[in-house]
C-alpha cells in the first residue's frame, strides 16, 4: 500500500469529509480528510489505482486538487 497526501481546495464541513472519503472508498482506497490543512491523505494499492484516478474521484465530487 502506498500513501499520498493531496492539497484540496473547497472543503469546509463534515459533508465535504463524508463526500470525499466515500468517493475514495468506492474506488478501493482509504482517505482521511484534514479540513484544518486542506489536505486528503489516501492509502491505495498502486497495482489497482493510480494517483490520477484518486484525483479524478475527488474532483468528481466538486473539489479542486492542487
Amino acid at each position: 500500500m502506498l500513501q499520498v497526501t493531496l492539497k484540496v481546495e473547497g472543503m469546509s464541513c463534515n459533508h465535504c469529509v463524508v463526500s470525499i472519503e466515500g468517493a475514495l472508498k468506492q474506488i478501493g482506497s482509504k482517505g482521511k480528510v484534514d479540513l484544518a490543512n486542506d489536505t486528503v491523505t489516501v492509502e491505495y494499492d498502486e497495482k489497482k489505482l493510480a494517483v490520477e484516478q484518486i484525483k479524478e474521484a475527488i474532483e468528481d465530487q466538486g473539489y479542486d486538487v492542487l
